[in-house]
């Protein structure tokens, strides 16, 4: 099995993989990342190589998704192939900024797509329609922005804004706005597209580099991503308690 070593500080277990014959360490087309650090990590692993299986393991305090059991045991088990293989649904956004005339741009994430104000003293308005429904009868949203997330993801940002999680579909996630609630959950085939309304606004997504300015007329359209990420762990993954 060709692996690949990814993280800041992943030559540290590099003595423990190269204790089995069957493991092989390799620096390109990689069969299984095996990721050492937090939950930024794996985001980056899978940017870089997606669909390739990653191996979690915890190098840090803020790694919810990362495994802590001993290093040891852990590639112990990657060796034996006893780990247990689990797929998580991506999305896609797709971004249509056709009236600044500048091409198409796809983004894919495993945690959620991610829009907020530009100006600290402007909010952002926006329409959105779920499955080409207007949502609020197709009146304008304001607010700081929103955030649309995977169930893997939504642990993560979207915890932060509504203090609950989901185990299936897509949840939206409003940034500080006046509507009934601070957020929507609905099926993971849905279709979401959203119209800025006035920007400015910032799109970025996981814990990617890039920031995407957005400006009145620019669209979104987000739905489930046709390929999965697939993570090797312990177990079966166990979400907390408190989900919506």
């Amino acid at each position: 099995m060709n692996v690949l070593l990814f993280g800041a500080e992943s030559a540290d277990i590099r003595p423990e993989l190269e204790k089995y014959d069957n493991l092989v360490l390799v620096h390109e087309n990689p069969e299984v990342v095996v990721c050492y650090g937090g939950d930024g990590t794996l985001l980056a692993a899978e940017h870089v190589w997606p669909g390739i299986p990653k191996v979690p393991i915890r190098n840090s305090h803020r790694g919810k998704r990362m495994m802590g059991f001993p290093v040891a045991d852990i590639i112990r088990r990657l060796h034996e192939g006893s780990l247990v293989r689990t797929e998580y649904m991506k999305l896609e956004c797709n971004l249509n900024r056709a009236e600044r005339k500048i091409p198409p741009h796809l983004i894919v994430a495993l945690n959620e797509v991610n829009v907020h104000m530009a100006r600290i003293n402007s909010a952002v308005r926006f329409k959105m329609w779920i499955n080409d429904e207007p949502y609020m009868s197709g009146l304008e949203v304001l607010g700081d922005g929103f955030v649309i997330s995977t169930p893997f993801g939504s642990t993560a940002y979207f915890n932060h804004i509504t203090r609950g999680f989901f185990h299936e579909g897509i949840g939206i996630a409003f940034k500080s706005t006046c509507e009934h609630t601070n957020h929507l959950v609905v099926p993971e085939n849905a279709r979401i597209r959203i119209l800025v309304t006035r920007g400015p606004a910032i799109l970025t997504y996981d814990n990617s580099n890039e920031f995407i300015d957005l400006h009145e007329k620019d669209e979104l359209n987000v739905a489930r991503h046709a390929h999965s990420a697939v993570c090797l762990t312990w177990d079966s993954v166990r979400y907390p308690s408190h989900a919506f």
